[in-house]
């Protein structure tokens, strides 16, 4: 059980940071507030703690390559948005510091995740 909540909360951790990448730019029904902002990072790592707190050794692997892989895949479409927007590609509808936030977290975050899945880091 501890495991699946593990989940819900990685999924809504990462939902919230596509929240954050898309508000700028007026695409989707959600105004993030300030829960969005804190909800990003803070429901991703309390998920994977508790995903990986009862989890087998392969599937911790299994998890942190995933959550790495996503929050990556949002720190490089953040860049790819500010890179737009600095270049006047794109207009963005309100100031981009969503875009940064979702960039820095989600680029050190992701990496860790990534560097946390090669299969040498865990032992069985």
């Amino acid at each position: 059980m501890i495991s699946f909540a593990g989940i819900i909360l990685m999924v809504l951790g990462v939902a919230s940071g596509l929240i954050l990448l898309l508000a700028p730019f007026d695409i989707g029904p959600a105004i993030p507030g300030i829960t969005t902002w804190i909800l990003f990072p803070g429901f991703t790592l309390v998920g994977y703690i508790l995903f990986a707190v009862e989890a087998r050794t392969t599937w911790v692997v299994g998890a942190s390559r995933f959550a790495g892989a996503a929050l990556l895949a949002l720190a490089l479409a953040a860049a790819v948005a500010l890179f737009a927007v600095g270049n006047g590609l794109i207009a963005a509808a309100v100031a981009t510091l969503s875009l940064w936030y979702v960039l820095a977290l989600g680029a050190v975050m992701g990496a860790t995740g990534l560097a946390l899945g090669r299969a040498g880091t865990f032992t069985a």
